[in-house]
């Protein structure tokens, strides 16, 4: 391949580059597949047209990204964006204006539905959900988790969102295999805003609402028999979000005229200390509560003590 081929290469958009690989890219941030990260920690620069993860030290430009994620030595990762990919990332971007992002593409919830009609667990699905992360099995029938087996043989867990009112709005595919790359999958236009928000609609006057980050801290605080809902990530907070349960705040609710109660545990790091004081501006009366020390997430203080 030509040097002048190459150098093409590496100016193709880095971002359209990232979610071709499978990563969510939004407010020019993802989170890094390159470590267990909880807070899209992975910056993309359009000006220099590449990325740097903050927290693991990760960076470089698109052929660096595909070889990384991929495993493909410097010639396999030309020739995959040379390919049909690339092309498609190219023809994507070559009309827009650079100040400008493209029009998001939306989410066909109707050809995902059936998948969680009648949720399928693998052996590796349930190794993880029963196994090691000893869920309850009613949270797990009420999430609708499923999973399915890619065409070279990996095993994916499926986890759908939900509006209030029931509709799917998007899905998340997480990796069953320890380790491997990429981590998570969505489909083009998933939207992944709040978790579980169909659990609103089974809240009573006054009840504890926990809010959770992400969703594996979601099913363990369900699995705890507290009703619950998921943030994304400290960085994924959208005025969406916000709006939402700003109005779960201020509306009454039930006859007795009284909201829930917000209850949270933060993740024991910066992160979640400040998703904690940004939800505490929207909802001025949520509590903390204090993770012991040893646990990083709600997730672990609930396999050290199960029902806490």
């Amino acid at each position: 391949m030509e040097k002048y081929e190459i150098q093409k290469l590496r100016q193709l958009p880095i971002e359209g580059v990232a979610e071709r690989l499978g990563l969510r890219v939004e407010r020019h941030k993802a989170l890094c597949p390159f470590h267990d990260d909880h807070h899209a920690s992975l910056s993309f620069s359009a000006g220099r047209n590449t990325c740097r993860c903050f927290a693991c030290g990760a960076a470089g430009g698109t052929i660096d990204l595909v070889m990384r994620l991929t495993g493909k030595d410097f010639r396999q990762a030309c020739e995959w964006l040379g390919g049909p990919q690339g092309t498609q990332i190219t023809r994507n971007t070559q009309n827009t204006p650079s100040t400008q992002n493209p029009p998001a593409p939306l989410f066909d919830g109707a050809r995902y539905e059936r998948f969680f009609e009648h949720p399928f667990l693998l052996p590796e699905a349930r190794a993880f959900l029963f196994g090691e992360r000893r869920l309850d099995e009613r949270v797990v029938r009420w999430c609708r988790l499923t999973s399915w087996r890619d065409r070279r043989g990996v095993p994916w867990l499926q986890i759908p969102y939900y509006d209030r009112e029931g509709r799917l709005t998007g899905v998340q595919n997480r990796n069953l295999v320890r380790g491997a790359l990429p981590r998570f999958r969505f489909p083009q236009g998933a939207e992944c805003g709040i978790y579980n928000l169909p659990v609103l609609n089974r809240l009573r006057p006054g009840e504890e609402l926990w809010i959770t980050e992400g969703c594996s801290d979601c099913w363990a605080m369900l699995s705890a028999g507290r009703k619950a809902i998921a943030i994304p990530s400290a960085t994924l907070l959208t005025k969406k979000d916000t709006g939402l349960l700003s109005a779960l705040n201020s509306s009454p609710h039930g006859e007795a005229g009284r909201g829930p109660t917000f209850h949270m545990y933060p993740d024991r790091d910066a992160p979640g200390e400040r998703l904690f004081l940004q939800l505490r501006d929207v909802l001025p009366g949520l509590v903390h509560h204090q993770l012991p020390l040893g646990c990083k997430d709600f997730s672990e203080l609930y396999l050290k003590k199960g029902n806490v």
